[in-house]
């Protein structure tokens, strides 16, 4: 069986085949430790590499070892200051994990094992199982997607790609072609041969010359080998396009003045989150902000997660916004249409039931999903009631509820984890 060797260079002396052995072995603690890494985060340092810890017990390997008791004789070598029944006392046990927060003069232990995740491995972990919900084919679009196809035989490739067939079919052509003068020759000699015996006997020179002739013929016929490195052909796979979507994600954030800080901060976080994953799973996905507090405004991705505008509460001035985009710019019949909103649900009280019949009636026929962040601590806030209503009778709306930081990477993944496909 062929063996494959990577002997490319490693960065930084490290192994690259050890590393990602390390990174399958321990792959649930490490994604415990990514997600328990994303609420220390600001919105600026998602996307960066994190040094992670492991816990000792989890990477020590079994092994047999004499336990705690017992009675043993044992010298070591090279041991000068014991000789052989000397008794020594056995020392105490004590805890000795090298995590408590006050002091001993006992037990010994090891600290945590740490490990340095690389960006593009962090943003493995960090969006795996991800995607948009009810993502359907409606138009062959911008985004780039191919599909290996099948495109012939190629003499170069990779052993997973030999063609077994093709490679014995192109040996057996190759040893009939250089056997051929062999044998021809070997038949000429042959017959030359069986007229000389009529007239000489086996011991003369010139039969033995014949036979010795004929013998070096087939042990160059013998020495031919069964299969080559020329015979090897390999399955060609080319890139095809492939059918796929297209898709427009519309992030509404609420920056009025009942957001504070605290909670400006866990939306700009959640919607930083939404924003690295799309730019990073659907290529040329494209992405409308809109930002509002009584009056809603589209803009750019710098506007958006680094403005400090403030003001008063009306939610339908976003959804009245999104409503017309959509009709303008985005047909239904040729896009894929999903939303987010991050919100603390304080909304004008009049306006909250204004809100319930724009998503009713000019939103939720045309996306695919849409999903409602409540960014607040204290009970539900009218515009929650609202969407209630909303979720009853719409399968594809989604509300969750943040009260930290630290919700915002399960509620993120709950909302966007990718469904069984049916």
């Amino acid at each position: 069986m062929a063996q494959i060797v990577d002997r490319r260079l490693n960065g930084k002396n490290k192994s690259a085949v050890n590393r990602q052995k390390f990174i399958r072995r321990f792959r649930q603690q490490i994604k415990k430790a990514v997600a328990d890494a994303i609420a220390e985060r600001s919105v600026t340092d998602l996307d960066k590499g994190e040094k992670i810890s492991i816990p000792n017990k989890d990477t020590s390997e079994p092994f047999f070892h004499h336990g705690q008791g017992g009675h043993r004789e044992r010298i070591h070598p090279g041991n000068k200051e014991f000789h052989k029944g000397d008794k020594i006392p056995r020392p105490d046990g004590g805890a000795g994990q090298g995590q408590g927060n006050e002091a001993s003069d006992s037990g010994e232990g090891l600290d945590e094992f740490m490990f340095e995740l690389t960006r593009e491995e962090f943003l493995q972990f960090f969006f795996e199982d991800l995607e948009l919900p009810n993502l359907v084919k409606t138009k062959l679009a911008a985004i780039n997607e191919t599909s290996k196809v099948r495109a012939g035989h190629t003499s170069d490739g990779i052993p997973t790609n030999i063609n077994v067939i093709r490679s014995l079919r192109g040996a057996m052509g190759r040893r009939i072609a250089l056997r051929a003068p062999y044998k021809n020759r070997i038949r000429e000699l042959e017959a030359e041969l069986e007229d000389l015996l009529k007239r000489h006997n086996e011991s003369d020179a010139v039969i033995m010359a014949l036979r010795e002739q004929i013998a070096q013929l087939n042990k160059k016929i013998e020495r031919i080998p069964f299969i080559d490195t020329f015979d090897l052909r390999y399955d060609n796979k080319i890139d095809r396009p492939k059918p796929t979507t297209q898709a427009v994600m519309f992030c509404i954030m609420d920056v009025s003045g009942s957001m504070g800080r605290d909670e400006k901060d866990m939306a700009k976080r959640f919607f930083m989150l939404l924003y690295m994953f799309l730019t990073r799973t659907y290529e040329k996905i494209q992405v409308v902000f809109i930002s509002h507090h009584t009056l809603a405004t589209e803009v750019d991705e710098e506007t958006f997660f680094y403005s400090r505008e403030t003001g008063g509460t009306v939610v339908s001035s976003a959804l009245k916004l999104t409503a017309e985009i959509i009709q303008e710019r985005y047909p239904s019949s040729e896009w894929n249409i999903y939303a987010a909103q991050a919100s603390d649900g304080d909304n004008w009280h009049n306006d909250s039931k204004i809100c319930r019949k724009i998503m009713t009636e000019q939103i939720m026929p045309y996306v695919q999903y849409y999903a409602y962040i409540e960014i607040t601590e204290d009970r539900h806030q009218n515009l929650w009631q609202e969407y209630l209503h909303i979720k009853d009778n719409w399968a594809n709306f989604a509300m969750r509820r943040i009260e930290r930081i630290a919700d915002i990477y399960p509620v993120f993944r709950k909302l966007f984890q990718k469904q069984e496909k049916q």
